[in-house]
């Protein structure tokens, strides 16, 4: 029994099939698929709320607006300044794309599926609580800061930049550390996502698994009230790790195409 309501099944990433490119076997996960998801989704739902002209904002376009503006104005302006507007379609995107991930992985689709078919169901899944997945996405946005800071000031002027003014006895020392810093950031992006995503799945699965335990109607009433208080948690979790790796990311482009940071 506790092997089947083990609390790492709804994080655990579970191969559903494989096929070859060339002599290449590529294995798709049930996170895979649920990338796949989130991506079909922003590539309808974005177009459509951007192809209304309405002078006064509806619905979908009134949400993803303010959603855009809220990050453009409070959050990346004060750090790009009057670069905002070059740099904030990249961290739309992350925003938009890490939270569309964090709210279909709330979607238990694995257990609709087994309760409508009658068949163990591994079609879903969260999957920012894939290492690897937010790795890719740490990965993007260092790839991207420093990117725009090379094209800012050319290899050799961002390379002279890394390192703050200081007394050239002290540059052997302070070099040497901004580079460790600068590689440490993607590790914790990658770590800070995938953690908080995995505990929360985990909690929610371990008390949803109290009720099969004990079968006891006292025990089942707490454990259901219990995870949709959490699930509301979830949610705003969903938001709040969106928004910090988005500001993260703008914090770390910030520091490459502004040389008073």
């Amino acid at each position: 029994m506790l092997a089947d309501l083990n609390p790492l099944e709804p994080v655990t990433a579970v191969p559903l099939f494989t096929f070859h490119l060339g002599s290449w076997p590529v294995v798709v996960s049930n996170h895979a698929v649920v990338v796949g998801v989130a991506t079909a989704i922003l590539l309808v739902c974005i177009p459509l709320a951007a192809r209304s002209r309405r002078l006064v904002p509806r619905g979908l376009q009134n949400l993803i607006e303010s959603v855009c503006v809220f990050l453009r104005d409070q959050m990346a302006r004060p750090l790009l300044g009057p670069q905002t507007d070059r740099y904030v379609g990249f961290l739309w995107t992350a925003f938009f794309f890490i939270l569309t991930l964090n709210l279909v992985a709330m979607v238990p689709t694995e257990k609709i599926i087994s309760l409508a078919t009658g068949r163990r169901s591994h079609l879903g899944g969260p999957a920012t609580a894939n290492i690897w997945i937010t790795g890719a996405l740490a990965v993007v946005s260092f790839v991207m800061t420093h990117v725009y800071g090379i094209r800012q000031y050319g290899l050799i002027g961002y390379l002279a930049h890394l390192a703050p003014p200081a007394p050239r006895w002290l540059l052997p020392l302070i070099y040497p550390l901004e580079l460790v810093g600068i590689f440490v950031r993607p590790f914790t992006l990658a770590i800070r996502l995938f953690a908080n995503i995995v505990a929360g799945h985990m909690v929610l699965g371990t008390i949803l698994g109290l009720v099969f335990i004990f079968k006891n109607l006292g025990v089942a009433t707490v454990s259901v009230a219990a995870c949709v208080a959490l699930s509301f948690l979830e949610l705003l979790v969903a938001f709040i790790q969106a928004y910090i790796f988005t500001f993260l990311s703008a914090l770390y482009i910030a520091s490459s195409v502004s040389a008073e940071h």
